[in-house]
């Protein structure tokens, strides 16, 4: 089982999230597969996203931010995504993600043209990791933190 850079947490899918066994999540709206893997060899290291023949690259460490700052958040969050051309809705985790507030004052993706659409693509890796519940709606979809289990493991 592939871990994320958070320790203890599994792909639920089974699939590595390498190059090539990568990760296939389907994004917020249940449209479209795309193929998602980790290339930790990248400066920045990077989560690498190939949708078609198009490929977006986000900083690997986006999952961690991002699994904090909805931690801090606390509740669901409007996903907002938007291409880096738009703006963002305020308030939203695309917002959040091009925001100069956020760990890495600015945007996580890493290529001029292809930075946006972080909350169509990210959050359903996330999901897929066991880190977070995504909607699956045909729009205004949003997402949360995963609950922490209250069953059996408290010493």
């Amino acid at each position: 089982m592939a871990k994320t850079t958070r320790s203890g947490l599994a792909a639920e899918s089974g699939h590595l999230g390498t190059r090539t066994d990568p990760w296939v999540p389907k994004t917020p709206s249940g449209q479209s597969e795309y193929a998602a893997y980790r290339d930790e060899t990248a400066d920045p290291p990077a989560l690498v996203v190939q949708i078609g023949k198009t490929e977006v690259r986000y900083q690997l460490r986006c999952l961690d931010d991002l699994a904090d700052m909805l931690a801090v958040h606390g509740t669901w969050m409007p996903l907002g995504s938007a291409d880096d051309q738009k703006p963002a809705a305020p308030g939203t985790v695309e917002a959040w993600a091009r925001s100069p507030d956020n760990p890495v004052q600015g945007w996580y993706g890493l290529k001029r043209g292809l930075r946006g659409r972080f909350a169509n693509y990210v959050p359903p890796v996330m999901e897929l990791l066991g880190l977070a519940d995504v909607e699956h709606g045909a729009k205004n979809n949003r997402m949360r933190l995963k609950p922490k289990s209250t069953t059996g493991d408290a010493p």
